[in-house]
């Protein structure tokens, strides 16, 4: 799946989701500060997202979330409440940080990745995520989040689906 740059008009409101930019850690944010400063924040950066072994001591996995990243980068943009509470959290960092996240989208993000549902292996590339340095920075931790949750989840019900046979109905997979 390629994702090209997204139209303004396609960002929505993201209160409705519960997966929000601050779905990160303060080494992101510091980082962003980071690159910002040194003028190095439009700088084009890859990531590849992979893991590094298969759930449940597992022979493989089931890649999940895709959908979810890309949903999360359509809607993406920090709040009001999210800038003063950075703004407490990051006192040294200047104003105009500040406003330049505000006012940062993923207009420029490309995703590269397998399909969902696809099996998977440890260390091989599931994602591999380009774009601005600071605006992949801050996407990584998220997208980390949201594929291996999805994928733990997903290769859990496989594996009960491979257990218990196909006429059997499951209605409960628990982790």
């Amino acid at each position: 799946v390629n994702t090209g740059p997204l139209e303004p008009d396609e960002y929505s409101c993201r209160s409705s989701s519960a997966v929000q930019p601050l779905l990160t850690d303060l080494y992101q944010i510091s980082m962003a500060y980071a690159y910002w400063k040194s003028g190095k924040h439009n700088n084009t950066a890859t990531f590849d997202l992979f893991f590094r072994k298969n759930p449940f001591k597992g022979e493989f996995t089931i890649f999940a979330g895709l959908s979810d990243c890309i949903d999360f980068i359509r809607t993406f943009s920090y709040e009001e409440s999210d800038i003063e509470y950075l703004r407490s959290l990051m006192p040294h960092c200047e104003d105009k940080f500040f406003e330049y996240l505000q006012n940062l989208r993923p207009d420029d993000i490309e995703i590269q990745a397998l399909h969902e549902g696809s099996v998977c292996f440890p260390r091989i590339p599931l994602m591999k995520v380009s774009g601005p340095l600071i605006m992949v920075q801050l996407l990584e931790t998220i997208f980390l989040t949201l594929i291996n949750y999805a994928s733990l989840v997903t290769t859990n019900a496989a594996r009960f689906r491979i257990a218990a046979g196909k006429s059997i109905k499951l209605l409960e997979f628990g982790l």
